[in-house]
């Protein structure tokens, strides 16, 4: 093989979902730098926005799951939240070994204040692109997660 050849037929999809994800960003992290937030942390104040009702908060290990942090990273994220004034943590009513978070007033008013900035770059992305287009995009991308869930049960499972 020389250098041009290469056995695959496919683009880099793993590659170019972090390169939209990047693009992406780039219009939503200088907001989140204006609140002193860090992508992670934004990710983690979204989940407790996104379960704001959630009677006793979130359990942590929900948190990590859908803010896609592991546990080590995501309990010195939560240390700096709290030291900040914007989550709070404390043991699980039903099982004392489990941990719940909830954003604080603090928390859920930067949440409100972002969710503007985020929404309107939405808006532009849907103008941009067109409503249908946008509904696509979501579309193909819950169907690729789905694809992909058994294998990552087969992973876990192992």
């Amino acid at each position: 093989m020389n250098g041009t050849d290469t056995p695959f037929v496919h683009r880099n999809l793993p590659r170019l979902l972090l390169e939209a994800r990047e693009a992406v960003m780039l219009h939503t992290r200088p907001s989140l730098r204006e609140h002193g937030l860090s992508d992670q942390q934004w990710r983690v104040l979204r989940v407790l926005g996104e379960h704001a009702q959630a009677p006793g908060g979130v359990e942590t290990g929900r948190v990590a799951r859908e803010a896609f942090l592991l546990g080590p990273s995501l309990t010195g994220v939560l240390t700096r939240m709290e030291r900040d004034g914007l989550i709070e943590r404390s043991r699980c009513p039903q099982d004392a070994r489990r941990t719940v978070v909830r954003a604080t007033a603090a928390g859920l008013k930067l949440v409100k204040a972002l969710s503007g900035t985020i929404e309107a770059h939405y808006a532009w992305m849907e103008q941009r692109l067109g409503k249908a287009r946008l509904a696509q995009l979501y579309t193909l991308l819950d169907e690729v997660i789905a694809l992909e869930q058994p294998l990552n049960a087969e992973v876990l499972e192992a």
